[in-house]
């Protein structure tokens, strides 16, 4: 009888135990390197939503465990940090990286591996398929796609009459890829791309390039890339004394952008999340609420703020850990399962746009999800038109 009360005991002792065995979700951002600006307030933010997840239950009563890795934004460093998360950590979903590169570059072994990942880069390649961009069966991101913020541009340039664009682009993989798209879909909207050139990510100086482009008289300077190198291109323009219009790509909008540019950024325009003006939307938006409740978690409640006030990229984690759990709630801890899911996400309702995914687009947000800002006396307001 004795024995009997023991191992009841230790049933007892146990399930609990078992039942509150954590999921790992591994995440992958650029903690260290050229991109820390961006991956560091990624990775806190991917831990102010497990939080909070954790908080309501977790996931059917089982709390997610984050386990990081650092890529420094170097794809060889990525490779290996996802190898270590699916061969020794045993994760069963991945949030990351930063960048298209690092992306790419664990692209095929996400693949091969069938662990499903929402990526938080902002380049189409990661969910393109078929000739060098391989399959991307398990892949899903939360950005917009840099085709849908060049549509956004181009309905904006439509609309106000301007129909002769200059492209600036930065020569990594989010500038090609911004370049690319930027010269597909300029017919569609009636547009004509009179001039393009290209600048290195580290380049200081842009106005070899910025004279070449006005040469060709265009109505309008569309410059893609992240990081310092806008805001150089944006202090060039006004050193050149260059009135027409300076469009900036989705992955500029911050305070960092105005810090660096300075006075150069009044006026800029750019296409955005809907994070950055959220509180000029109209009350009828379903997404203001998501927004409200993620800014006072960021601002008050994780005090995030004060080293990392908000910019596009802040909600790109929520959304992409929330894409997760939505498919987890219904796969389990299966990855198989919680691809499937996801794929038949059909609106939720994100930080950054109403999420609706399929077999054939794994990001789901369209132009809707977007807004044009400019900037006037160092904020960002939302652009009528």
């Amino acid at each position: 009888m004795r024995l009997l009360l023991v191992l009841l005991m230790s049933v007892f002792l146990v399930t609990p135990a078992l039942a509150a065995e954590p999921i790992k979700i591994g995440a992958l951002f650029a903690l260290s390197g050229p991109a820390a600006f961006i991956g560091t307030p990624t990775k806190l933010v991917a831990e102010m939503t497990v939080a909070e997840i954790n908080k309501q239950g977790g996931i059917n009563g089982r709390p997610i465990e984050l386990v990081m890795a650092d890529t420094e934004g170097d794809p060889t460093k990525a490779v290996m940090a996802v190898k270590r998360l699916i061969e020794v950590d045993k994760v069963v979903a991945l949030i990351g990286p930063t960048r298209t590169g690092t992306g790419m570059a664990i692209k095929p072994i996400v693949e091969r591996a069938r662990i499903p990942i929402v990526m938080t880069v902002g380049g189409d390649p990661v969910i393109m398929e078929g000739g060098r961009y391989g399959t991307a069966r398990y892949i899903f991101k939360a950005p917009q796609r840099s085709s849908t913020a060049v549509r956004k541009i181009y309905i904006y340039l439509q609309k106000k009459g301007l129909k002769k664009v200059a492209i600036l682009t930065a020569s990594d993989g989010f500038g090609q890829d911004g370049r690319r798209w930027l010269k597909k879909l300029a017919p569609e909207y009636g547009l004509t791309i009179v001039a393009e050139d290209t600048f290195h990510p580290s380049d200081t100086d842009m106005t070899g390039q910025l004279r070449r482009l006005m040469k060709h008289d265009p109505q309008v300077i569309i410059c893609w890339t992240i990081g310092p190198a806008g805001a150089i291109v944006a202090k060039n323009v006004r050193q050149l004394g260059i009135k027409v219009p300076l469009f900036q790509c989705h992955g500029l909008p911050g305070p960092k952008y105005i810090e660096l540019a300075g006075k150069a950024a009044e006026g800029n325009l750019m296409p955005s999340t809907k994070l950055m003006a959220w509180q000029e939307l109209p009350d009828t938006d379903p997404q203001k609420p998501v927004i409200a409740h993620f800014v006072k978690l960021y601002n008050e409640v994780y005090d995030l703020d004060r080293k990392f006030p908000i910019n596009t990229h802040s909600g790109y984690a929520w959304d992409a850990v929330n894409l997760l759990v939505t498919a987890m709630k219904k796969a389990g801890p299966h990855p198989q399962k919680i691809r499937d899911e996801l794929e038949r996400i059909n609106g939720y309702v994100g930080v950054s746009g109403i999420y609706r995914l399929s077999p054939q687009d794994h990001c789901g947000l369209g132009v809707d999800s977007m807004i044009i800002v400019r900037i006037e006396d160092g904020q960002w307001h939302l652009e009528d038109y």
